[in-house]
């Protein structure tokens, strides 16, 4: 897919699977493929291959290929299919040249693995990751990187780059970075559904999605109702699900990961355990969860 097509691809609620893992922690494809095959009878607008949620960070390359080549194959070429890739250049350019052979329409690159770096580090090894492939680039500001106006504009240079996914949840510091650079790039809602409200507030109309792994429903519905401007349905959907699930995933580091697999082995999907230096949630929890899954019946 040309980048301006994928760009064109990209409005409504993109979809961030897990990568499901056996009890011994190896991979479990045919688990991902199901949960792939159940999400895209969802109108998502694309799907997101070892992405934060799938553990990018847990997966060798030869693992990263498996899951990118068990993505595209569930979907089917129904929705474009993007793969996240990071750690460092080397290793972000081999896994974007290696999911681009493989058939991906698109490449999410998460921030190397120095926390330091100085502004012309970061946009070489952006440039590189571009020139590694002809498809189309999202950048995805987290954790430590969270650029400012002058860097995202000179990074909005590179002829691939298409579209930023905030992973911050930093409405005021993206809106300065939307101001600046504008239309040049299209702009993604990524720290959480919860921050819908607020990022279709700066007119925003794309999102990432974890809770579309247990209830696509639900993200669509907070995407119909915060375009339609529906301020009554969006906060009693914010209120109901989406804020009690969020305030669950804060209680300990990791389980934004952790909460959403736990989830999906309740309902009886595939989720697995999370690998190390994530951890699981506890037998304790699964019960809670079990009562609020209860109250969720409505939006599953």
């Amino acid at each position: 897919m040309e980048p301006q097509g994928l760009r064109s691809r990209l409005t409504g609620v993109i979809g961030f699977p897990v990568t499901p893992f056996r009890n011994d922690l190896s991979l479990d494809l045919e688990g991902l493929r199901q949960n792939v095959a159940r999400l895209i009878e969802h109108p998502v607008c694309a799907v997101i291959a070892a992405g934060g949620t799938g553990e990018l960070y847990s997966l060798t390359p030869l693992e990263h290929q498996k899951v990118v080549q068990a993505t595209i194959e569930a979907v089917g070429r129904k929705v474009p299919v993007l793969a996240g890739v990071g750690f460092n250049q080397p290793l972000a350019v081999e896994l974007a040249q290696q999911a681009t052979a493989t058939g991906v329409d698109g490449i999410l690159a998460f921030p190397p693995y120095y926390p330091y770096a100085d502004d012309a580090g970061l946009f070489e090894y952006y440039l590189a990751i571009s020139r590694a492939t002809r498809l189309g680039m999202i950048i995805y500001s987290r954790d430590w990187f969270n650029p400012g106006p002058a860097l995202v504009e000179r990074l909005a240079e590179i002829p691939t780059l298409i579209a930023w996914k905030d992973g911050q949840g930093d409405v005021r510091r993206y809106q300065m970075n939307m101001q600046r650079v504008g239309d040049r790039l299209h702009w993604i809602g990524g720290a959480g559904d919860d921050l819908v409200p607020g990022y279709y507030a700066i007119n925003i109309r794309t999102f990432t999605s974890s809770i579309a792994n247990f209830a696509p429903r639900l993200s669509l519905q907070l995407h119909e109702r915060a375009s339609a401007g529906d301020s009554t349905e969006l906060t009693r959907l914010m209120t109901s699900y989406v804020v009690p699930h969020y305030a669950f995933r804060a209680r300990r580091k990791g389980y934004e990961v952790s909460i959403v697999k736990a989830i999906m082995n309740i309902l009886g999907g595939a989720g697995g355990p999370v690998r190390p230096p994530l951890v699981d949630v506890t037998s304790e929890e699964i019960a809670e969860l079990r009562l609020m899954l209860e109250k969720w019946q409505p939006v599953l």
